[in-house]
C-alpha cells in the first residue's frame, strides 16, 4: 500500500486542513529563521523520504547520502526542524479530538464512551436513583503521576502548546464569513508561538533534579486537572437529570476524583529523594493549591459585589463575619467594603487573610480544608437563600468542589523504597550478618517476634538506616501535620515474600511512628510485585500475610483495607509481551482470591507506562482486561512521564480522558459489561502460549552470548544513558541472581532504545513462535475463538498487531549497519521472528495486511514514516561518528540527544 492508495474520510478534512496550514507556518518560520539553505535541506530530505517509502530507489539513494556527514550543526537544526513539525502534528490531532467532542456536543448526539452515555445505559438497566447514588460512592479514579527518565518537556513549551491548541481552536469557531483580518491574525499568533518555541532550548542541560520533576509534574496538576475537575462533575450531573428527569434535582455527585504523585516520595533506585524532598514536596503541594484558591478567592470578592441595601445575607455568614472581626482585627479596616456594605466582599477579604496565613504558616491560619470548606459553603448557602443562584452560586460551587477534591494537599504523594534496602537495615539493626541468608519463613518469624515483643534495633544504625527511619518520622509528621490525605501508601517495590511487608512495621516501630498497642502503621503498605516470580507468587504471599496476627492489627486500625501494586513493565522485559499479560491476569485472580478469602478490602494499584510492552493502553482495556473479581470500581493507575502531557497537557484532552474512564469503571461495576466467559481450553492454551513465547523471547535476550553487546551496538542507548532528564540513572543496582547488563537496565529505557531503531522488540518477540507452535498443536479455531470471544486475548493479539505495524525493518536495517559483523548473526533471528509473529497473527485475524481493521492507525503510520526517516538516518551517521571518536564529541552528543526526542514525537501518533 503506498501514500497514493490512503484514502482519507470525510471526518478528518478540517485535521488536514490543521496539518496543512500548521506546515505552512513551521516552514515559513524555517525559512526566516534558518535560512533558506536550512528550508530547501528539509524539502529534499521530505521528497527524498517520500520517494523512498514510494519504491523509488533514486529517492532512497539521495536520502542516504544526504544524511551523511552533514555537519553537526547543520544535523541539529535538520532534526530540530523535523520535530517541530510533529509537535505541530501532534498538536493539530489532539485539536481535532476536541473537534470531534464538540460535534458531538453542538448535534445532541451522546458520544460513545462519555459520561451520557454511561449514564443512559445504567438507567436503561433498571438502576433507580438510589442505585446509582451507591454506584457513585464506589467509584474512584486517582491518576498517580510519576517522573520519566526519558521524557519531560519544559513547562515554557508547554504553555506555548496550549496557547497554540487554544488559538487553533479559536479558528475553528469563526465562521466561513469571518474576516479574512481575523484569521490572519489567528494564524500571526500561531506563527509567533512556533517561533520563540523554536528559539527556546527544549531541554537544561543540566540534569534535572527532584524539585524540578515535581514542578513538571504540579503543571498539570494545577494548571490543567485543578481547572477542569468541575466541568467533570458540571456534566455528570447534567447527565443524571437528563436520565432520570426532576427527580434527581437534589442529587448530590459524590467525589469521584483523585489525584497522586510519586516524585519526591519515589526513593527506589534514588539516591536524591529522601526525608527533605518528602517534606519539601508536601510543603510545596499545600503553596500550590493554597495559592491557587487565593487567585480564585480573590475573583470571587471582584464578583461577588452584592450590597446589604439592595439584597440580604444569612445569619449564619453574618455571625462569620463578626466572629473573624474580633479574630482577624486586620480586617476590621477594610474601609471599601464596610462603606459599600458589600458583605460578601468583607467576607473574602476576611477569608484571604486566613488563606495568607495559611500559606506563611501564620496564626490563625485555616487548620485544615474542611475548615475553608465551611467558611465556602456559608456563602453558597447564602446565596442559595438570597437569590444569587445566578449571582455568583456557580462560581462558588466550583471552588467548593476543588477543595473537595485537592483540599490542603493538591495531590497525595506515595512513598516507595525497595525491599533490599530494607533488608539491609534490618539486617544491621538486629546485628545479624546472616540475615539475608535465611529463607523468607525465618525472616517472617523473627520479624513477627520483634513485633510482638517490641524489640528495638541492637547498635547504633548505619546511615542507611538513619535515612530509613528519619523517612518514617517524617511521614508521621506530615500526617500530623497536614492531614491524612497527604501521603498515599508506603510502596514495597521488588516485594518478594511476606517479610518483605513485615519490614516496614518494623521500621516503623524502630522509629516510634506505630502503635506499640495496636500496630497500627498509619499509612497503607502495599508490596509492589513486578517480577514474574513476584507475580505468580503474589496470591499465596499474600494469603500468608492476611494470616499472620501482627499485620491483621495493623489492617484493622486501616479499615482492613489493603493495597497491592502490581508492575506491568518489570515482567514484559524479562518474559516477553505473552507471559507477563497473562502473569499480569492470573497475579489479579489470585490476589482477589486472597483478599476475599480474608475479608480484606482489596485495591489494586496498576504500574503503567504508554508503550505497549510496558502495559500502556485505555481505561476500558483495563478494566474489561481483568477478571470479574477486579471490578470493584477502582482505579489507581500510574502516569509516566511520557504520557503525561499527551493525555493532560490541554484541558478537554484531559476531560475525556476522565469521561472514558467514568464510563468504564461505571459500567462495569454496574454490572452493564457482560461476565466474563473463560473456557478451559482458553486457559491452556494461554498457558502453553506463555510458556512458549517466554522460552524464545529468554533464549535470545539473556542467554545468548553477546546479545547484551548486540543491543548496546545496535540502539541508541548510550545516547539515552546521557539524557539530562530524569534525577535517577536509567539504571537499576545489580539484583543478586540475576544476569548483569540488560537486567539491570530499567524497563523504560529498555523500551526507548528499541522504539528509536525502530524493532520494537518488547512488544512482540516471542509471539510468534509461540501462536505457531498452539496454532499447530491445537487448532486455528480455538485462537480465533479466543480472539472473537475473549477481551482480554482480543486486546493482547491487537497489540502485538499495532507493535509489528509501527517497526520498520528497513529502518532497522540502516541500525544494523552500526553493528559488528560478528554480532549481526542476531539480527536474522530479530527478521525471522518478526515475519513469523507478523504471519501469524494476520492468519489469526484473517486479514491480508497490518492494521486492516484499523484504518486511521495504518493511515497515521504511513503518513508520518517519511517525515521520521530522516531522522532516523541522521541519527545513525551521528551515532557512527561519536562512537568513533570514543563519545567525547559534547556537540554530537546533543544532537543525538535531540535525535532521539525527534524521532520520539514522530512515534507519538503512530
Amino acid at each position: 500500500m503506498s501514500r497514493a492508495d490512503i484514502i482519507f474520510p470525510p471526518k478528518d478534512a478540517e485535521l488536514r486542513e490543521d496539518v496543512h496550514i500548521l506546515g505552512m507556518l513551521v516552514g515559513e518560520m524555517i525559512q526566516e529563521q534558518g535560512g533558506e539553505a536550512l528550508f530547501q535541506a528539509v524539502e529534499q530530505d521530505r521528497q527524498a523520504a517520500i520517494a523512498r517509502r514510494d519504491g523509488d530507489a533514486e529517492g532512497a539513494l539521495e536520502l542516504s547520502v544526504r544524511t551523511r556527514d552533514v555537519p553537526t550543526t547543520e544535523a541539529g537544526e535538520l532534526v530540530r526542524a523535523f520535530s517541530t513539525w510533529f509537535e505541530m502534528v501532534n498538536m493539530a490531532e489532539k485539536v481535532h479530538r476536541i473537534r470531534r467532542r464538540r460535534q458531538y456536543l453542538n448535534e445532541g448526539i451522546v458520544q460513545p464512551g462519555g459520561i451520557q452515555a454511561a449514564i443512559m445505559r445504567l438507567k436503561e438497566s433498571g438502576l433507580d436513583l438510589a442505585g446509582l447514588r451507591q454506584l457513585l460512592l464506589e467509584l474512584w479514579i486517582e491518576p498517580v503521576f510519576a517522573a520519566h527518565p526519558t521524557e519531560s518537556t519544559r513547562r515554557t513549551i508547554l504553555r506555548k502548546q496550549q496557547r497554540i491548541a487554544l488559538l487553533l481552536l479559536r479558528r475553528l469557531g469563526l465562521s466561513h464569513t469571518a474576516a479574512l483580518g481575523e484569521t490572519r491574525r489567528l494564524l500571526e499568533r500561531i506563527r509567533a508561538e512556533i517561533t520563540s518555541g523554536w528559539q527556546t532550548a527544549d531541554n537544561s542541560r543540566e540534569r534535572l533534579t527532584v524539585a524540578d520533576e515535581r514542578e513538571h509534574v504540579l503543571f498539570f496538576i494545577a494548571e490543567v486537572l485543578y481547572e477542569i475537575v468541575p466541568a467533570f462533575y458540571e456534566e455528570l450531573e447534567a447527565a443524571i437529570k437528563e436520565a432520570y428527569g426532576e427527580q434527581s434535582g437534589d442529587f448530590e455527585v459524590p467525589e469521584i476524583l483523585r489525584f497522586g504523585s510519586w516524585v519526591g516520595g519515589d526513593m527506589d533506585g534514588n539516591p536524591n529523594v529522601n526525608a527533605k524532598t518528602i517534606r519539601e514536596t508536601i510543603a510545596r503541594h499545600q503553596q500550590i493549591i493554597v495559592n491557587r484558591y487565593f487567585l480564585e478567592c480573590q475573583s470571587l470578592a471582584e464578583a461577588l459585589s452584592q450590597s446589604e441595601t439592595r439584597i440580604g445575607i444569612s445569619d449564619a455568614l453574618r455571625a462569620r463575619i463578626d466572629h473573624y472581626r474580633v479574630l482577624l482585627p486586620g480586617t476590621a479596616n477594610l474601609a471599601p467594603a464596610r462603606r459599600d456594605r458589600m458583605p460578601y466582599r468583607l467576607f473574602l477579604a476576611q477569608v484571604l487573610e486566613r488563606l495568607r496565613a495559611t500559606y506563611d504558616g501564620r496564626a490563625n491560619h485555616y487548620e485544615s480544608a474542611a475548615d475553608f470548606l465551611a467558611d465556602l459553603a456559608l456563602i453558597a448557602q447564602s446565596l442559595e437563600a438570597n437569590k444569587g443562584l445566578h449571582a455568583g452560586l456557580f462560581q462558588v460551587r466550583r471552588l467548593i468542589r476543588r477543595v473537595r477534591t485537592f483540599g490542603f494537599h493538591l495531590a497525595t504523594l506515595d512513598i516507595r523504597q525497595s525491599a533490599h534496602v530494607h533488608r539491609g537495615v534490618i539486617e544491621h539493626g538486629l546485628a545479624d550478618p546472616q540475615w539475608s541468608a535465611y529463607t523468607c519463613e525465618q525472616r517472617t518469624r523473627q520479624l513477627c517476634e520483634a513485633l510482638e515483643r517490641d524489640v528495638g534495633p541492637s547498635r547504633t544504625l548505619d546511615p542507611r538506616g538513619r535515612r530509613s527511619v528519619w523517612v518514617l518520622e517524617t511521614v508521621a509528621h506530615i500526617l500530623h501535620r497536614y492531614g491524612a490525605d497527604a501521603i498515599g501508601p508506603y510502596v514495597v517495590s521488588h516485594a518478594r515474600d511476606v517479610d518483605d511487608i513485615l519490614s516496614v512495621l518494623l521500621l516503623a516501630r524502630w522509629a516510634d511512628t506505630a502503635d506499640r498497642h495496636s500496630g497500627d502503621l498509619p499509612v497503607d503498605i502495599a508490596p509492589m510485585f513486578e517480577s514474574g516470580a513476584a507475580l505468580e507468587a503474589c496470591g499465596e504471599i499474600m494469603g500468608r500475610l492476611f494470616r499472620e496476627p501482627v499485620y491483621r492489627r495493623h489492617l484493622l486500625g486501616r479499615g482492613n483495607r489493603q493495597y497491592v501494586m502490581i508492575g506491568y513493565s518489570a515482567s514484559n522485559k524479562e518474559s516477553g509481551i505473552i507471559m507477563s499479560r497473562w502473569r499480569l491476569r492470573q497475579a489479579q485472580e489470585a490476589l482477589f482470591a486472597a483478599a476475599d478469602g480474608a475479608g480484606i478490602d482489596l485495591t489494586l494499584f496498576h504500574d503503567q507506562g504508554d508503550a505497549i510492552d510496558r502495559g500502556g493502553g485505555r481505561t476500558e482495556i483495563l478494566v474489561r482486561g481483568g477478571p470479574d473479581g477486579a471490578r470493584r470500581g477502582r482505579l489507581r493507575i500510574t502516569e509516566q512521564g511520557e504520557l503525561i502531557n499527551e493525555k493532560y497537557g490541554l484541558h478537554p484532552i484531559a476531560l475525556r480522558v476522565f469521561e472514558q474512564a467514568f464510563n468504564a469503571l461505571s459500567l462495569s461495576r454496574g454490572g452493564i459489561m457482560p461476565p466474563e466467559r473463560v473456557d478451559p481450553r482458553w486457559r491452556e492454551a494461554m498457558d502453553a502460549l506463555g510458556t512458549l513465547s517466554a522460552q524464545a523471547y529468554r533464549s535470545l535476550i539473556y542467554d545468548s552470548a553477546g546479545f547484551p553487546e548486540f543491543f548496546r551496538q545496535l540502539t541508541p542507548i548510550d545516547v539515552i544513558e546521557h539524557m539530562q532528564i530524569g534525577s535517577r540513572t536509567g539504571w537499576r543496582p545489580r539484583v543478586p541472581g540475576q544476569p548483569a547488563g540488560i537486567a539491570e537496565l530499567r524497563s523504560s529505557a529498555w523500551w526507548h532504545a528499541w522504539s528509536q531503531c525502530r524493532y520494537m522488540l518488547p512488544a512482540w518477540f516471542g509471539a510468534g513462535s509461540a501462536l505457531a507452535q498452539v496454532m499447530q498443536a491445537q487448532g486455528l479455531s480455538v485462537l480465533r475463538e479466543m480472539y472473537e470471544q475473549w477481551f482480554f486475548f482480543t486486546n493482547l493479539i491487537d497489540d502485538i498487531e499495532r507493535s509489528l505495524a509501527r517497526a520498520d525493518l528497513e529502518i532497522a536495517a540502516v541500525y544494523e549497519g552500526l553493528v559488528d559483523i560478528e554480532l549481526r548473526r542476531f539480527t536474522a533471528v530479530l527478521r525471522a521472528e518478526y515475519e513469523k509473529s507478523r504471519e501469524q497473527v494476520l492468519r489469526l485475524r484473517g486479514t491480508a495486511r497490518l492494521l486492516d481493521g484499523e484504518p486511521t492507525v495504518q493511515r497515521s503510520i504511513m503518513l508520518r514514516n517519511p517525515y521520521i526517516d530522516p531522522m532516523h538516518l541522521v541519527q545513525v551517521d551521528l551515532l557512527r561518528r561519536w562512537r568513533a571518536g570514543e563519545r567525547k564529541d559534547h556537540e554530537l552528543r546533543g544532537v543525538l540527544l535531540a535525535t532521539v526526542s525527534g524521532i520520539s514525537q514522530g512515534l507519538q501518533g503512530a
